[in-house]
């Protein structure tokens, strides 16, 4: 199975039940982790055992169910919060994922800009993080202001110093590209946009299940996320902010939960995090969230990232290899991402033939549109790798796809 010493492949691969199942008699080859990850038995297992054992719904209820959903959904929150660094629990605040975060951002910069302020984003933008700040630039009057690629993919980072000015009151980008692997180097970009004085939202969809997240150290004001791409389960996320930041933030719903005095005539709203949390939250969601993030913790890494490393490296070597197969995004710095195309082949009928050996990828714009017309393409084939995947799972995905060219041509 070949894998770094320090990590048992076997012993990972055998706590998630749907790497046994099969396709169409074919061993299930899983390569489409940027979409969503598979979930280990100790996720379903706190997700059953909440539903199971302690169902209600969370604060001021005066039973003890309801006294164990509140302790485990706020332990939940001091996990995330330790997880990624950082300095209060109550900078963690419960979304739906990383488009209902960015969302609640936008929100409230939309009623802060003005018309000659402006906002930038990058050209390898999810629709998540494009669209919602073109949104708010339409309805504020602001401009948006889109940094360049290379045609590698990597970020321009010069252009990124000359976008840059004293209007620019929003920067926005990804940790990670999905669609094409490039790992942004945020740090500095942050730096340098702090220096500017504006606010810098960071895109971490792709990036908090590679590594290491410090969100002291990257600097930035908001770090947003998806449980699901976490080993956890799909409909709840986390936007964290600073709590200076964060703390008279526009409402981005109202309702139950986020109050603190209602009259008939009026409202006012509650602290953080409750503020930002209106309505009856995910609360199995946030559990087995916190269960993905303890589980995850288990393991070395630094031999999950080289593990990943090398995945992505041997299916480089064999595409470099492998006779009209064309590499899309081929940055320096990059994640375990490996987009392509063959020639003669619409990248829907390669994904098809492929499922039908039992290896899963994903194919198309990956919601990035723009980035596909910027680099000409109708869209791409991704395979996507994670902690779980083999050499040999990558040796089998060439293997179909010498077969699929040969169907297709």
């Amino acid at each position: 199975m070949r894998s770094p010493d320090s990590l048992n492949l076997e012993a990972i691969r055998a706590q998630f039940p749907i790497l046994h199942r099969q396709i169409d008699g074919k061993p299930l080859v899983y390569l489409d982790n940027a979409a969503t990850t598979q979930k280990p038995v100790a996720v379903i297992q706190a997700i059953t055992d909440f539903y199971t054992q302690c169902n209600a719904n969370v604060h001021r209820g005066a039973h003890q169910l309801a006294d164990e959903a509140t302790r485990r959904f706020e332990q939940a929150r001091d996990t995330v919060a330790s997880f990624i660094h950082a300095a209060n629990r109550n900078e963690v605040i419960w979304t739906s994922g990383t488009t209902e975060a960015i969302n609640i951002v936008a929100h409230g910069m939309a009623q802060r800009l003005q018309p000659r302020d402006e906002v930038l984003v990058t050209e390898m933008e999810h629709h998540a993080n494009l669209v919602t700040w073109q949104q708010a630039c339409l309805r504020s009057g602001a401009s948006l202001k889109i940094v360049p690629i290379d045609d590698n993919g990597a970020l321009n980072t010069e252009a990124f110093s000359r976008l840059l000015t004293e209007r620019t009151r929003m920067v926005a980008l990804p940790h990670v590209s999905n669609a094409l692997g490039t790992i942004n180097p945020i740090k500095a970009l942050t730096a340098e946009a702090k220096a500017k004085g504006a606010l810098v939202l960071i895109d971490g969809a792709q990036g908090i299940a590679h590594g290491a997240v410090d969100v002291i150290d990257i600097g930035a004001d908001f770090y947003v996320f998806s449980g699901h791409k976490l080993f956890g389960p799909t409909g709840v996320g986390v936007l964290w902010g600073k709590a200076e930041v964060l703390h008279n933030w526009p409402v981005w719903q109202t309702g139950g939960e986020m109050i603190a005095e209602v009259s008939y005539q009026t409202a006012t709203w509650g602290e953080l995090p409750n503020r930002l949390e209106a309505g009856t939250p995910n609360i199995a969601g946030a559990i087995g969230l916190a269960a993905a993030i303890d589980w995850f913790q288990q393991l070395d890494i630094k031999a999950v990232q080289a593990h990943e490393r090398a995945l992505l490296a041997h299916a480089t070597k064999l595409g470099q290899a492998f006779a009209g197969l064309q590499m899309v995004g081929t940055a320096p710095d990059k994640i375990g991402v490996f987009s392509f195309l063959l020639q003669g082949c619409h990248p829907a009928d390669i994904g098809f033939i492929l499922d039908r050996q039992g290896i899963a990828i994903r194919t198309g714009s990956h919601c990035a549109q723009p980035l596909m017309q910027r680099l000409g393409l109708p869209g791409t084939a991704r395979a996507s790798f994670s902690v779980y995947n083999t050499l040999d799972e990558v040796d089998a995905l060439f293997l179909a796809l010498h077969k699929t060219q040969q169907m297709l041509a």
